[in-house]
C-alpha cells in the first residue's frame, strides 16, 4: 500500500515537474513532497488557510492540522492496519506513543463506516495552492 502512495507522489511530482518545465522553469529538487505550483515551501499560515477552509467545505468542525495526526492514527486502527506499520507512517519514534492511539479500537459499525469512508476518498485528487496563499 505504501509503494502505490510512493509512486503516487512521485508522479504528482513528475507532472508538475514537467508543467513548470513547459513555463520555462525548474522544478527545485529539495525533496519537498507539498509545495506550491512552482515548487517552493509552502508557507505555514496558507496550510492552515487551506486546512480551514477545506474544513469548512466539507461542513465539518475545525480542527488543528496537527489532530490530523492522531485521526490518521486513530483510521489505521480502524483499517486493521499493524502498529509498527502505523508507527511508521506516523513517524512515532516510540511504539509506546502509537499503542496509545491503538487502544481506541472502534467497533465493527464504526470500521464499516470508515471502510466506505475510504472507499469514497480513495480516489480523491489534491488541489496544489499558489505561490501567493
Amino acid at each position: 500500500m505504501l509503494g502505490a502512495h510512493a509512486r503516487r507522489i512521485e508522479s504528482v511530482g513528475n507532472r508538475m515537474r514537467a508543467r513548470i518545465a513547459e513555463q520555462g522553469g525548474t522544478w527545485p529538487d529539495d525533496g519537498l513532497v507539498f509545495t506550491t505550483r512552482t515548487g517552493r515551501p509552502i508557507e505555514p499560515r496558507a496550510v492552515n488557510r487551506r486546512f480551514d477552509a477545506r474544513c469548512a467545505e466539507a461542513g465539518v468542525r475545525r480542527i488543528r492540522v496537527h489532530d490530523t495526526r492522531r485521526t490518521c492514527g486513530s483510521l489505521l486502527a480502524a483499517f486493521d492496519v499493524h502498529p509498527r506499520v502505523a508507527m511508521r507512517i506516523l513517524r512515532h519514534t516510540k511504539f509506546a506513543i502509537t499503542m496509545e492511539i491503538y487502544t481506541q479500537v472502534p467497533d465493527q459499525a464504526t470500521q464499516d463506516a470508515l471502510r466506505r469512508l475510504s472507499d469514497a476518498l480513495g480516489d480523491a485528487g489534491a488541489d496544489l495552492p499558489d505561490d501567493d496563499e
